[in-house]
């Protein structure tokens, strides 16, 4: 097992050699795109724009022999431009199904809280059963599936909140700031030109992805630190023994969390080359699962207090095994 998972994280690293061909810095973000893929979630990346959210999405998928399809989401967007709809031939007098984007392995679903909450809908079906309804009839997606999608800050104009069922199926929410002095001068020297020719090679198979899944399951988390994982997610919710946050938080995170959280921190370890769980990966991983499943109380943001906040006590508080 601790040779196979050696070998399989030497394969991830091939993986992030490509893209980082194209990506500078941002290795962090990266790391847990990969985590994401080996979880079988959704992720969603929050950012400004600029800063390469889409690009690093569309160089990921590049390194996959998976289909890609992408989709700008916008205002006007409807359901069927996202699942598909049914078209009528006259010719032949009988209608016909035409399958939308989502019928792919990997989706990219660009600037997704741009677009109005019928077409959120839509998508939620896709992301919670993996599959679409299209004039009452069911249509199986394939196998990966998985949404990549891109925000930017709701406090941007003309973008929409999406619904807090849809961002639970998120299995993680990465915030992207803003490079450093160093990085930003790596990418002017980089992409600071008209003609961008970097070529990045296609690494894994959806026979490998398949295979890694399988792994991420044999990796193994102590009981230990499976009470570490429930105690945080409990914390989150009213009625924790955490007194003092617990005015804090309106809405806490679901046992959806707590799921995510572990097989996160599983497909973390693989990365690392390891065959077990530390209590060190669940907390690298715990503020993308979290935060975006937490809601704060009125009083939270009168003191001006985020999910990012509460959970940071939570951890300073609880003991680490």
């Amino acid at each position: 097992m601790a040779k196979d998972v050696k070998e399989l994280s030497v394969t991830f690293e091939r993986v992030f050699s490509e893209i980082k061909k194209v990506i500078v810095g941002q290795d962090e973000m990266l790391k847990k795109l990969m985590v994401g893929l080996l979880s079988n979630g959704h992720m969603l990346l929050e950012g400004f724009p600029g800063l390469a959210k889409t690009m690093a999405i569309n160089t990921f998928a590049q390194t996959l022999s998976a289909q890609f399809k992408r989709i700008q989401f916008t205002p006007d967007l409807l359901p069927a431009d996202v699942i598909g709809t049914q078209i009528y031939n006259p010719q032949e007098a009988s209608f016909s199904i035409k399958k939308g984007p989502v019928f792919t392995n990997i989706l990219l679903a660009d600037e997704i809280n741009r677009a109005p909450a019928k077409v959120q809908s839509a998508l939620l079906e896709a992301m919670a059963e993996k599959q679409v309804t299209i004039a009452g009839e069911t249509h199986i997606l394939s196998d990966p599936f998985m949404v990549l999608a891109t925000q930017n800050p709701i406090e941007q104009e003309g973008t929409y909140p999406l619904p807090e069922a849809q961002v639970d199926r998120f299995l993680m929410k990465i915030n992207i700031s803003y490079p450093n002095k160093v990085e930003e001068r790596q990418i002017l020297d980089r992409m600071g030109r008209i003609q961008i020719n970097t070529r990045v090679e296609q690494v894994l198979t959806l026979d490998d992805i398949t295979e890694a899944r399988n792994m991420v399951d044999d990796i193994y988390i102590s009981d230990e630190l499976k009470d570490y994982i429930v105690d945080i997610v409990f914390s989150t919710r009213r009625g924790t023994e955490l007194k003092e946050i617990e005015n804090l938080i309106e809405v806490g995170a679901s046992p959806r969390a707590t799921i995510a959280l572990t097989l996160c921190s599983k497909a973390y370890a693989l990365l690392e080359g390891r065959d077990h769980v530390r209590s060190n990966d669940i907390k690298k991983i715990v503020f993308d699962v979290l935060r975006h499943r937490i809601s704060v109380s009125y009083e939270a943001e009168a003191e001006g207090q985020t999910s990012e906040n509460i959970i940071q006590k939570i951890l300073d508080t609880l003991p680490t095994p």
